[in-house]
């Protein structure tokens, strides 16, 4: 098949899985072209399947705003028509399956009539397309979209509460390529750089929005190596690192907390990791645990939207409600403060991120899109 992806090209969850299953479909046979404002950033290497296609946004001095819909709408009409396109799918529902359902008039007027399948991912329904402005538009789009798909069962029912929906929406978790996070030859760091041989290596990844409860995070950390030697991995950037930073010195843990700000050694990060903290305010899926876990780290985490989906109580980690510090640092130090303990649950941690394995993830989309074809 000619697949085009429509993904924001950036370091969140979305982008990265939109990314990542293009490049796998790609590796299977399929033709993929990404169609985006900039190279998305796991789009390192290119090869003789795998297209980027750039969406230029001319300036003009009428707008205020530049019309990036517009601009998008144009240049998914004119790369279907260039490649023969046969399905597209976008990410997030806005401005994309706007953008996508524009372009599927446009082109059925040209005798075109291409199928859209539309992935919900997360705060493109719960935050941003839930607002007044958006609302409407979010609703139509999903309801015109050929195929819709979310990444979890809890995010599925949050749009049928928010939006009047009409469409069948399909559960598709998010995934982890194992084989590929788990090639520890692109381990270049050593774990003496990151903690001494007797400490922890506790970590936390995100964009550091507020939903994210980075507060929280440092306060778990501040009650465990209160009892446990420790270190904390702040990795990402974002509104709240500066409060974070502040927080730490008022602890008196600062040389014990390293923020690495957006890195792209996650992966040597996390396999030298003991713990994975994952507290946010909700996870429309919990991506983040997932990287974690495939790398045999356990997670503590909130028991809020997807995460119980991923994180599963008592085997891969532990949940607890939101804000409940207490109860997420003594449930870390139980599993910390014994190595038989832990070792079990990073061996449980792998066991479960198996269940996400690509492998077992993309013949569900393959199957999507030869459904939409067909009808």
């Amino acid at each position: 098949m000619k697949i085009a992806i429509v993904c924001y090209p950036t370091f969140g969850g979305s982008g990265v899985v939109a990314t990542e299953l293009g490049l796998e479909l790609a590796h299977r046979g399929h033709e993929v072209h990404f169609i985006t404002y900039r190279q998305p950033v796991r789009l390192a290497l290119l090869n003789s399947n795998v297209h980027y296609h750039e969406v230029n946004v001319p300036e003009y001095p009428l707008f205020h705003y530049q019309p990036y819909e517009l601009a998008l709408s144009s240049k998914l009409v004119d790369m279907v028509k260039l490649y023969k396109i046969e399905v597209l799918h976008v990410h997030y529902a806005i401005p994309h399956a706007y953008a996508g359902y524009m372009a599927k008039q446009m082109l059925k007027e040209q005798g075109i009539d291409i199928p859209m399948v539309t992935t919900l991912h997360g705060t493109d329904i719960t935050l941003v397309g839930n607002h007044p402005n958006y609302k409407t538009a979010v609703s139509f789009s999903i309801n015109h979209s050929d195929v819709v798909t979310a990444v979890s069962q809890d995010l599925k029912e949050e749009t049928y509460r928010l939006f009047d929906i009409n469409k069948e929406i399909h559960v598709i978790p998010n995934f982890i390529e194992l084989e590929k996070s788990r090639n520890e030859s692109h381990i270049d760091c050593q774990r003496s750089v990151m903690a001494q041989k007797e400490e922890r290596i506790i970590t936390h990844i995100s964009n550091f929005r507020k939903v994210k409860r980075i507060p929280d995070v440092v306060k778990i950390f501040y009650k465990i190596q209160q009892k446990i030697p420790a270190k904390l991995m702040m990795v990402g950037d974002g509104p709240e690192r500066v409060k974070a930073e502040y927080l730490c010195e008022e602890l008196g843990i600062s040389d014990k907390v390293i923020f690495f700000g957006n890195s792209n050694e996650i992966d040597s990060i996390l396999a030298y990791s003991d713990l994975f903290l994952l507290p946010s305010e909700t996870e429309s899926f919990g991506l983040a645990a997932l990287e974690a876990m495939a790398w045999s780290v356990p997670v503590i985490s909130s028991n809020s939207g997807g995460l119980p989906e991923v994180n599963e109580e008592g085997v891969s980690g532990y949940l607890a409600n939101v804000g409940d510090i207490d109860t997420m640092a003594n449930r870390a130090i139980a599993i910390l403060d014994n190595n038989e303990t832990l070792a079990a649950f990073k061996e449980n941690a792998l066991t479960v991120a198996k269940k996400f394995d690509i492998a077992q993830i993309l013949p569900q989309y393959e199957s999507l899109y030869q459904n939409a074809l067909k009808s």
